[in-house]
């Protein structure tokens, strides 16, 4: 049977330097809330070959690259991206974050955690 989870508003662990929390990690899904400022450099384009990595803007301004090109996007824009399609991110100038889900849980958030 499938476990449940349920966190409150401001619960979960946060990790790395930058405070992300931790919403769930569990074997279905890694989900994360995450927090970059202005001078955060990015995530270069890249691939996953085992799994969906999902993301959900809660504020600011950040650029997808999705389909060779950069798409800027704002508070309410969703991206799911499945296995071995080229994605990254990074800010437009101002502070932003960020819901990411990946799933299933490939241990994104034990790396988090190793720095």
């Amino acid at each position: 049977m499938a476990e449940t989870f349920f966190i409150e508003h401001r619960e979960g662990e946060r990790i790395g330097e930058r405070g992300h929390r931790v919403l769930a990690e569990l074997p279905h899904i890694e989900a994360l809330e995450l927090s970059y400022g202005p001078d955060f450099e990015g995530v270069d384009p890249h691939t996953h070959s085992d799994h969906t990595d999902s993301f959900y803007v809660l504020e600011g301004e950040v650029e997808f690259f999705l389909d060779g090109a950069w798409h800027r996007s704002g508070p309410g824009t969703f991206l799911s991206v499945p296995p071995d399609v080229e994605h990254g991110f990074r800010p437009c100038g101002s502070s932003f974050r960020l819901l990411n889900f990946h799933t299933p849980n490939v241990g994104f958030i034990g790396r988090l955690r190793d720095g």
